[in-house]
C-alpha cells in the first residue's frame, strides 16, 4: 500500500462571499485554509515549484476577487465620501441674498402713466422661485393692453420674467447694470429648495397663498429642463441632524405646501444611510447649476430677440424715462434704493468650492448650517447666514468652520 505523498497538494477551490480561499491538504493533517490572496504555505513544508505554477492562476484569481469584498450592510446606499481639505478649495465666494422678513414682493402699482409690476425680495430662493414669482409677475400685468416691456436686472428673477413674457407674445427689454456672470445669482447654490424667505411671524394670508403657488409653478418648470443644456438634475438630498428626526412643516407653515413635492422622501433607519449621525431625512430634489442654467436663459432670450441694455437707475422716478409702459422690477437687494424698500436687508453666504468629484452624487443638508451640493464647476461646501452684513469680502473664520464641520461629516462616512 502506498504512503501518503509527501507535499500538500491542491485539493478544491471554494469560493465564500466572492473571496477566493485555497484549501491544501496535508498528509495525517486535518485540512488549514492558506492565507487569503497569499501565494505562500504557512505549513512546514514548501509547495513544490511544480505545484505552485500549476495553482497560480487560481490564486491571482482569487486576490482579483478580493478587491470589493466589503459589502455594506442590507439596505445601506452606497455614497462616495467627499475629500474636503484646504488644499483642494479653488475659490470662495460671499453672495447677499435679497431678504423680507414679511416675503418675497409680487404687485402692481401706477407710477404717472406707466404700470410698474414689482418682483423682488426672494431671500435664499430666488433661483428656486423664480419661475413661480414670474408667473405672478406676469398675471399681474395680464390686463395691460401693451405688448412692450421693460425688465429691470438681469438675473435670474429677470430673466425668468422676461422668458415668460416672450412666451405671452410681448417684445421685451431688459436694463441691468450688470449681465451674467455678474450678478448675485451667479453666486447661489443652487438647490431647489425655498429657503431663507421670510420671518413666520409676517407671513399674511395673501403671502402664504402667493408662496405656495409659486412653489408648485417652478416646481413642474424645472422639472421640463432638466438635462444637460440647462444644467439641471435630480439628485437624493439627505437633510442630516444630530438633535432631532426630520419634521415636516405643519398645516399652518407655508412650507407644508412644499414639503409633498418633494418625491420618495422618508426618514432612514440607522443602517439606511453611511452618515455618522442618529437622524437621517432622505428625499429628492433638483439642482440646478447657475453658471450653466443662467447662460441658457440669457441665449434663449437673445435667440426670441430680446434686447438687452446696459443702464443703472437711482430712482423709480429714473424709470419713467423709459419707453415701454409696463415694467417689471426685478432688481433683487438693488430695489432697497430704486424702490426705498427699507425692509429689504441683505443675509450674507459664503461659500467654499472643492475640486469637483464626479463620483459625489447626492446631496447634503446639515448637520447644523452646513451644506454641500456637487456641481460640475466644484463641490460647493456652505455654509453661512448673517443677517445685515453688506461685506461680500470672504471671512478667513466662516471658511475654515465650513471646511472643518464638512471634513467632520464625511470622513465619518461608512464607505
Amino acid at each position: 500500500m502506498e504512503s501518503a505523498p509527501r507535499y500538500p497538494i491542491l485539493s478544491r477551490l471554494i469560493t465564500e462571499n466572492s473571496e477566493a480561499v485555497i484549501v491544501l491538504h496535508e498528509a495525517h493533517r486535518p485540512a488549514r485554509p492558506l492565507g487569503r490572496c497569499s501565494l505562500g504555505y504557512d505549513g512546514q513544508m514548501p509547495l513544490s515549484r511544480r505545484a505552485l505554477l500549476a495553482t497560480a492562476p487560481l490564486l491571482l484569481a482569487g486576490c482579483t476577487q478580493r478587491r470589493n469584498t466589503l459589502s455594506p450592510p442590507a439596505g445601506m446606499v452606497r455614497l462616495a465620501r467627499v475629500r474636503v481639505a484646504p488644499d483642494r478649495v479653488i475659490r470662495t465666494t460671499v453672495g447677499l441674498r435679497p431678504f423680507r422678513p414679511s416675503g418675497f414682493v409680487v404687485r402692481g402699482e401706477k407710477l404717472d402713466d406707466k404700470a410698474i409690476v414689482h418682483n423682488y425680495g426672494h431671500g435664499g430662493a430666488g433661483i428656486t422661485l423664480s419661475w413661480g414669482t414670474a408667473q405672478l409677475a406676469v398675471e399681474e400685468a395680464a390686463t395691460i393692453d401693451s405688448r412692450q416691456a421693460a425688465v429691470i436686472g438681469c438675473g435670474v428673477i429677470g430673466l425668468s420674467t422676461a422668458r415668460l413674457l416672450q412666451q405671452r407674445g410681448y417684445s421685451v427689454s431688459i436694463y441691468t447694470k450688470a449681465m451674467p456672470p455678474d450678478t448675485t445669482s451667479n453666486l447661489a447654490g443652487g438647490l431647489w429648495s425655498p429657503t431663507t424667505v421670510y420671518d413666520h411671524r409676517q407671513v399674511t394670508p395673501e403671502f402664504r397663498r402667493q408662496f405656495g403657488e409659486a412653489g408648485r409653478f417652478a416646481f413642474r418648470r424645472y422639472q421640463s429642463m432638466v438635462g444637460a443644456a440647462y444644467g439641471v438634475r435630480w439628485l437624493p438630498l439627505y437633510r442630516l441632524s444630530r438633535d432631532a428626526p426630520y419634521q415636516p412643516a405643519p398645516p399652518e407653515s407655508p412650507y407644508s405646501e412644499i414639503d409633498p413635492l418633494y418625491p420618495e422622501a422618508k426618514e432612514l433607519a440607522r443602517t439606511e444611510h453611511p452618515f455618522d449621525v442618529p437622524y437621517a431625512y432622505r428625499c429628492y430634489s433638483m439642482l440646478i447649476e447657475p453658471a450653466i442654467y443662467l447662460n441658457a436663459l440669457l441665449r434663449d432670450f437673445l435667440q426670441a430677440r430680446g434686447e438687452i441694455l446696459v443702464r443703472e437707475f437711482e430712482s423709480a422716478r429714473d424709470l419713467m424715462s423709459l419707453h415701454e409702459p409696463l415694467i417689471f422690477n426685478c432688481t433683487g437687494l438693488g430695489a432697497k434704493a430704486l424702490v426705498h424698500d427699507d425692509e429689504l436687508i441683505p443675509v450674507r453666504g459664503q461659500l467654499s468650492f472643492l475640486l469637483p468629484q464626479p463620483e459625489v452624487e447626492y446631496m447634503t443638508l446639515g448637520p447644523g448650517d452646513i451644506y454641500m451640493f456637487p456641481r460640475s464647476d466644484g463641490i460647493l461646501l456652505g455654509g453661512s447666514y448673517e443677517h445685515g452684513i453688506w461685506d461680500v469680502q470672504p471671512d478667513p473664520a466662516t471658511k475654515e468652520r465650513v471646511l472643518r464641520e464638512n471634513s467632520a461629516l464625511f470622513d465619518g462616512m461608512r464607505v
